[in-house]
């Protein structure tokens, strides 16, 4: 598993959530008004995962245009909401079952 590293202008935005399930390293880019975003981060919080994420619709626009250009040029995937990059993998969309198989490897 390789451990991604994020720019500091990520980190920086990035809020925190405690867990004891820490063992993978998640960031997770939302929407503060996503019905989606909101039901991933309460299906991590549920299972009591460390993670972190951005709400890019709460950041400065040059910062929500770093982070788009990030994602765009580390990864192949279209950008929809939730975006969780964990270990590497990327999941687009609220997609539980993913996120079991991320958290079950």
């Amino acid at each position: 598993m390789e451990k991604m590293e994020f720019p500091e202008s990520i980190e920086k935005v990035a809020n925190k959530v405690e867990g004891k399930n820490d063992s993978r390293d998640m960031m997770a880019f939302t929407l503060s008004t996503c019905q989606w975003c909101k039901k991933f981060k309460k299906y991590m919080k549920d299972r009591d995962v460390a993670f972190k994420y951005v709400d890019v619709d709460q950041i400065d626009p040059s910062e929500k245009a770093q982070i788009l250009t990030f994602l765009r040029s580390n990864f192949d995937e279209r950008i929809s909401y939730p975006y969780l990059i964990c270990d590497g993998n990327v999941v687009v969309g609220y997609s539980p079952n993913k996120y079991d198989d991320l958290l079950k490897e």
